[in-house]
């Protein structure tokens, strides 16, 4: 499920750096991108979810931990 999850949000989301933690439909994403630039953290999850909708609403992933910076903010 890792690898699905990962490839989700790299066919939408270009990202720096991506990893993915995590099994038993728990898992902790951890994402650097600067699409993430001027979005709040609300904004941020939202997209992350709206990737991994279907696999919420299955029941595949069931709490979803997301940690989403810019590159910028990674380095500081």
């Amino acid at each position: 499920m890792k690898d699905t999850i990962a490839n989700a949000i790299s066919n939408v989301i270009k990202y720096d750096k991506l990893d993915v933690e995590g099994s038993e439909s728990k898992y902790t994403v951890n994402i650097i991108s600067d699409e993430f630039i001027g979005k709040s953290i609300i904004k941020r999850h939202k997209m992350i979810y709206a990737v991994l909708d279907q696999y919420i609403k299955t029941g595949e992933i069931h709490a979803l931990t997301i940690k989403a910076m810019t590159l910028d903010e990674s380095k500081s």
